[in-house]
């Protein structure tokens, strides 16, 4: 998600983790499990980005994981990237928010 933020509204690892980005909601137990709400800046990009930035921003995730060894198939990239967004939109419908479980 911190990648997607900065791939969709700019900035830095730094400059979110200094606005106290991602804010974790629970965990951080020994099963090394954490939930954190997506940010309001993460929401209402995804929220509003259109077909075409959402595809740029599924294309462009994998190469950033693949400068850590992680490999993502970029159409499951835009399954995910698009389920996500389309998550948050109905979400913000609702007047609710969006929360992400790391294992």
């Amino acid at each position: 998600m911190v990648e997607w933020e900065c791939l969709l509204v700019g900035g830095s690892f730094e400059e979110l983790v200094e606005a106290g980005e991602p804010r974790i909601v629970a965990g951080q137990g020994n099963d090394g499990c954490v939930v954190f709400a997506i940010s309001p800046r993460l929401s209402t990009a995804l929220g509003d980005a259109g077909h075409s930035w959402l595809h740029d921003v599924s294309a462009s995730w994998p190469r950033l994981r693949a400068e850590d060894g992680e490999v993502i198939d970029t159409e499951i990239a835009d399954a995910i990237v698009s389920d996500q967004a389309a998550l948050v939109s109905s979400a913000r419908r609702q007047n609710q928010s969006v929360y992400c479980w790391v294992a």
